[in-house]
């Protein structure tokens, strides 16, 4: 069976498990238990900038406290004078050849730019759609109460979806939705627009309205009205501090109504 071509898979088997055998010789699992990667792995990228000792090259190109140009120093005299000035030595530009250092209290730095940040994110503007589910033969209480909470989304600068629920053979009569639907947008045409027009989607139709102000815009006149109802309030309680003081200040109370004899006492007993 030399020649045969069982021979050629039992040689070519004993060569793979001779050559695997040289490649395994090595330790078979790690401390763990399972079998060791081929390459280590490394932690997290750090995105702190270098200060002071971790500055290791020779030389950098070093900027004051006040942002004044010092120029090529090395950087054991540029750890000098930080140390002089009570200030870091923070490397802000790594890139550079040499590396551009400046002079500042970083501990200072990292706390305004986590103020900026801070600020960003509570400025920035998130776009979001509510949405209003709506009944074709919608009762009209029921209506007015959707469609203050419309009313209520625009003012805040949010979009809104409306939804047109059919049911049954009202899936044979979309002009109620659509009709419905143009109603709602003619109440609402003030503080917002038709964005998306109405549409069949299955069982619903939908449209969707945009407000005529941005979200931004729609929270400094939230912020202004709120601001303004504490005013009034504040000037209502001072109008009423005044009022009382002032009758305090005109005199004591008016003495009591003297009390007359009860028509139900005895004639004949004597006052």
């Amino acid at each position: 069976m030399v020649g045969s071509p069982w021979g050629e898979t039992v040689g070519l088997a004993s060569a793979c498990v001779s050559a695997g055998a040289f490649v395994m010789s090595g330790p078979l699992s790690g401390p763990s238990g399972r079998p060791p990667l081929p390459f280590p792995t490394g932690g997290p990228i750090s995105t702190e900038l270098r200060i002071n000792d971790r500055i290791r090259v020779s030389e950098v190109r070093l900027v004051g406290p006040n942002g004044e140009t010092v120029g090529i120093v090395p950087t054991a005299d540029a750890l000098r004078l930080a140390q002089e000035a009570d200030l870091d030595l923070v490397e802000i530009a790594p890139q550079g050849k040499p590396p551009v250092c400046k002079l500042m209290d970083y501990g200072k730095f990292k706390y305004e730019n986590a103020q900026k940040a801070r600020e960003a994110r509570r400025n920035q503007t998130n776009v979001v759609i509510k949405e209003m589910k709506l009944r074709p033969k919608i009762d009209a209480h029921d209506y007015e109460t959707k469609k203050g909470h419309v009313v209520r989304f625009l003012k805040a600068g949010d979009k809104v979806k409306i939804t047109i629920m059919f049911r049954g053979r009202e899936q044979h009569r979309p002009e109620l939705g659509f009709r419905l639907l143009q109603r709602l947008a003619d109440d609402v045409a003030e503080l917002g627009f038709v964005e998306s027009s109405p549409k069949q989607d299955g069982r619903n139709m939908i449209m969707v309205l945009g407000p005529h102000k941005k979200k931004a815009d729609a929270k400094v006149d939230a912020e202004a009205a709120k601001q303004a109802k504490a005013d009034e309030r504040a000037a209502d309680q001072a109008a009423e501090r005044a009022e009382r003081e002032a009758a305090h200040a005109a005199g004591p109370v008016a003495a009591k109504k003297e009390r007359g004899r009860s028509e139900n006492l005895d004639p004949e007993i004597e006052a």
